[in-house]
């Protein structure tokens, strides 16, 4: 049977507390919804702010709302590298154990001690997809992305069952390059 799933790519955002919002931008402020995301109730918001590591910034990092109870920042390899951290390789929310940054908003810094983390490639599914497919929630997968100039295969990919998902896989904009993958881009769930 065809287990076909769109790929998406994850940019570098950041998901913050409404405490460190505040912090941010100002006491009492509410994110401002620009665009509505393919996962059900996630948007990206009008407020950026710079990223800050040892070694360099990262200027205009989106925030993705609504707020969360903890600040997470999620970054690239690259991007990571490049500003001087050392991101793990996590899921979301999980992030016990991960470096720190500091931000900088129109109205304040904040300096999270943990919380910048690469994002583990993933798949949100519904409970009905996970039935189709013949998946479980936190079963490891492969896909495979064919019909570019650089067809590959993702391995460790962690599924995700939730019935307040849609149906797509996410990976970070290194591994969207790396592939060739476009918006748009189907690929297939080998196991």
């Amino acid at each position: 049977m065809s287990k076909p799933v769109l790929i998406e790519t994850s940019a570098r955002h950041i998901h913050v507390s409404q405490a460190d919002l505040e912090t941010l931008f100002g006491a009492g402020y509410q994110l401002t919804p620009k665009k509505d995301l393919s996962q059900p109730g996630q948007y990206a918001c009008e407020e950026r702010v710079t990223v800050v590591g040892p070694k360099k910034e990262l200027a205009g990092v989106s925030i993705l709302g609504p707020v969360r109870p903890e600040t997470q920042v999620e970054i690239s390899l690259s991007d990571a590298r490049a500003i001087g951290v050392k991101a793990l390789i996590r899921e979301s929310g999980d992030t016990a154990g991960t470096m720190g940054c500091k931000l900088v908003g129109p109205a304040g810094e904040v300096e999270i001690d943990h919380g910048v983390i690469c994002a583990k490639r993933h798949i949100h599914m519904t409970t009905a997809d996970a039935e189709k497919y013949g998946l479980e929630n936190k079963q490891i997968v492969r896909v495979k992305a064919a019909g570019t100039d650089r067809e590959t295969i993702f391995g460790d990919v962690v599924v995700r069952v939730s019935d307040s998902f849609s149906l797509a896989m996410h990976i970070d904009t290194d591994e969207c390059n790396a592939a060739a993958i476009t918006p748009g881009f189907v690929g297939e769930i080998l196991d």
